[in-house]
């Protein structure tokens, strides 16, 4: 992807490393799937996606309700450090981040708001959890494992122009 100008975007052009807070917020697609709670087997490191949203994920907007005060509500919501996402240390980001598409040498999909330039393309390619979720402080937390879904860690063929 090129601009009008024939230059190349900031996420193709620089490294993660080098990035902007701005630029590094801006590569988050909104689409919620990190913010869902998930088991992981403690022998396979395999990760189990559930439906099961933060309690502090708008299922609507799928947006944090209070993102810059995040940690006095929910202390172990973890901060995206580039180092780390570059050397693959998040297992459980879902395969449709940007963060891990970039990182991998991968294009940015067509619904991603950076290249669509509208952020409900996210929405309209069902690649977000807006209305498919429920809160955390709806369930009992020891059944998780009755709330499993594959969806979140999927890459779906309909998210694809």
């Amino acid at each position: 992807m090129t601009h009008d100008d024939g230059s190349l975007p900031f996420w193709e052009a620089k490294p993660m490393t080098e990035l902007t807070d701005a630029e590094w917020e801006s590569l988050c697609d909104g689409c919620g799937r990190c913010c869902l709670n998930k088991l992981e087997e403690e022998e396979t490191g395999d990760i189990y996606w559930t439906n099961v949203a933060c309690k502090l994920l708008d299922h609507t907007s799928c947006q944090c309700k209070d993102y810059d005060n995040r940690w006095d509500h929910v202390p172990d919501c973890v901060k995206l450090d580039p180092e780390e996402v570059v050397s693959q240390t998040y297992t459980w980001l879902p395969p449709t981040c940007a963060y891990r598409l970039i990182a991998a040498g991968k294009p940015l999909y067509w619904w991603h708001p950076l290249v669509s330039g509208d952020p409900n393309t996210v929405h309209v390619a069902r690649i977000s959890i807006r209305n498919r979720v429920i809160s955390e402080e709806l369930i009992p937390e020891n059944t998780l494992e009755d709330h499993i879904v594959g969806w979140p860690g999927e890459d779906p063929s309909y998210g694809k122009k």
